[in-house]
């Protein structure tokens, strides 16, 4: 009958239209303090938290990689453009970052996808690892796993060091004219001293924030990117549900996201309080 195909359709699609919308609310929330995100409307029999339990780690991976390398770089950059000023390396990296970030992150991801991949042949056009090998803590798997990942994670790299860079340096820029550099002047210390325990470590605190949030917006920007290179994460599972109107999916991820800024920005005070002395946590 009618009335039997639509319940069969609704529960397929895990959503029943005439459920009053205060009812939908409190199952949902009542379902959400259980740990239950739902159930996906495309993948139907699989629940958002298995699709999250296998795309998270994947994410978490490129990013954790690409941030750490980015961070690096464009820190020793920085730092070598406000110290010495006027060299060459100034207005490279400045248009290099202007450049980069004009270009959105996707065109790059593209750019890569067609030379490296499909010109070169060099590295592998989607999926996570090859899937002639066998998972698991083993040499094949483990190159198979950087080799697919090396593209993502050098898109990430290619569109952050220069925001990195012109960041690190606006910061030591200011940590130069403090009264505690000059006084390390007068006190004989050498140019590689002020640099490294003066200039470069304060001046790397209020990039510390700015790195913890930038891991957990990384994470919801990663769609288009991912979606690129066929990369089982985040962003890939997020835009699939986008397209195919999986609300389900969609609401449990963008929760997961949001959850990731809000524990990022609380291990970046935790760590700020560490670094600085004159920060304190009040309990």
């Amino acid at each position: 009958t009618l009335e039997a195909a639509y319940e069969r359709v609704a529960k397929m699609v895990n959503y029943n239209p005439r459920e009053p919308l205060h009812k939908q609310l409190i199952r949902y929330v009542n379902e959400l303090l259980h740990g239950n995100l739902g159930t996906s409307m495309i993948y139907q029999t699989v629940t958002v938290n298995e699709i999250v339990a296998k795309a998270l780690p994947w994410t978490l991976f490129v990013l954790s990689i690409s941030l750490l390398i980015s961070f690096l770089i464009g820190i020793q950059l920085g730092t070598r453009m406000a110290w010495k000023r006027n060299s060459i390396l100034e207005p490279i990296v400045s248009i290099y970052a202007t450049i980069t970030s004009a270009v959105p992150g996707f065109i790059i991801a593209i750019l890569l996808l067609v030379i490296f991949a499909y010109n070169l042949n060099w590295f592998p056009y989607n999926g996570a690892y090859d899937i002639d090998v066998t998972p698991g803590f083993n040499l094949p798997f483990l190159l198979s796993v950087f080799k697919h990942a090396f593209l993502p994670i050098l898109t990430y790299v290619i569109t952050s060091i220069g925001g990195w860079a012109l960041a690190m340096k606006g910061s030591a820029v200011s940590v130069l004219g403090e009264d505690y550099v000059n006084a390390a002047y007068t006190r004989g210390l050498s140019d590689k001293t002020i640099m490294k325990n003066y200039v470069r470590r304060n001046a790397l605190l209020p990039l510390i924030t700015s790195l913890a949030m930038n891991f957990g917006f990384m994470i919801s920007g990663s769609t288009l990117i991912e979606n690129i290179f066929s990369y089982p994460g985040m962003g890939y599972y997020i835009a699939q549900a986008s397209s195919q109107r999986d609300y389900t999916l969609m609401q449990g991820l963008l929760l997961i996201t949001a959850t990731a800024v809000i524990i990022a920005n609380l291990i970046a005070d935790l760590i700020y309080s560490k670094l600085d002395p004159r920060v304190s946590i009040e309990e």
